[in-house]
């Protein structure tokens, strides 16, 4: 079982600085990875949690990461595919992995937020289409040594793309999300599977299904990495009983199948974020090593 943080770059935290400190700790604790969450605008739901305070961009933090780290694995949960353009994403992704030196996993997924959607002149309704369409690009990209692309949005030939990425034959593409389409995504192109708010009884529902659809598609679903995002609650001490349960928690995940638990500690708090990984590194970390 590999574990990893998230970062607070979704929780307002005013001195950038403070956040960044949080990714080498993390290495040194020895968690697997770090994660961060993509919204573009402070609207709805994230406006209510921040207001005006920042929402610091995923890949930017992930960039400063890879300066500061050496073997920790850098990773999106998620990326909302919609959003970006993904010729610009998949240039951004390749650069990131090269100078990281293949530390990237790049979580993506369709979005939910209706409020952003219609703020940034994307059609939900389009949604999956568009999921497909950009995870289609970057991959031709990435892969080809002759990129050509002719599909909805996006039309290119006689090109070369660089960098390309230093892992093989791509950057790893894990699909968030829980919904009959996230599963059907995940066995068809997906190298991973990475939901959230789920219990160890759905989840496995969801793996036998993506295993399913992967031997449809001539896909082994051995090749298809199962992951889930857990949330931490982090308004109650880091006690020995709390840690009791988190490792509870993890091994009912791991009995149904999760191999990469990211626990999603959820506080712009960066001294309470340094106690809890602290105190997951020495009370959690050991019972999967």
């Amino acid at each position: 079982m590999k574990i990893g943080v998230t970062l607070p770059n979704n929780w307002g935290v005013v001195d950038p600085r403070a956040m960044l400190l949080l990714g080498p700790l993390a290495e040194r604790l020895d968690f697997d990875s770090v994660w961060t969450m993509d919204h573009l605008l402070n609207i709805a739901t994230v406006r209510e949690r921040l207001e005006d305070r920042p929402y610091y961009h995923p890949l930017s933090v992930l960039s400063h990461l890879s300066a500061t780290t050496e073997r920790i694995i850098l990773g999106t949960s998620v990326m909302v595919l919609p959003y970006h353009d993904p010729v610009g994403l998949a240039k951004y992704a390749a650069t990131l992995d090269a100078i990281s030196n293949g530390r990237l996993i790049l979580g993506v997924g369709a979005g939910a937020l209706r409020e952003e959607f219609l703020a940034l002149g994307i059609p939900m309704s389009r949604r999956g289409e568009l999921t497909d369409e950009g995870i289609a690009v970057m991959k031709d990209l990435w892969i080809n040594e002759e990129p050509s692309y002719q599909g909805g949005r996006y039309r290119f030939a006689d090109l070369k793309f660089s960098p390309r990425p230093v892992q093989k034959p791509h950057i790893p593409l894990w699909i968030g999300g829980g919904s009959p389409a996230a599963l059907l995504r995940t066995a068809r192109i997906g190298n991973g599977w990475h939901p959230t708010s789920i219990s160890p009884a759905d989840f496995l529902t969801g793996r036998n299904r993506i295993a399913e659809l992967a031997q449809e598609f001539g896909r082994r679903p051995s090749e298809i990495e199962m992951s889930v995002r857990l949330d931490v609650d982090l308004t109650q001490d880091a006690t020995s009983d709390a840690l009791e349960c988190l490792v509870a928690e993890i091994v009912d995940f791991q009995q149904v199948g999760v191999e990469h638990t990211v626990l999603a500690l959820g506080s712009g708090d960066t001294l309470r974020l340094e106690s809890w990984m602290e105190a997951i590194a020495s009370g959690v970390l050991p019972a999967f090593r």
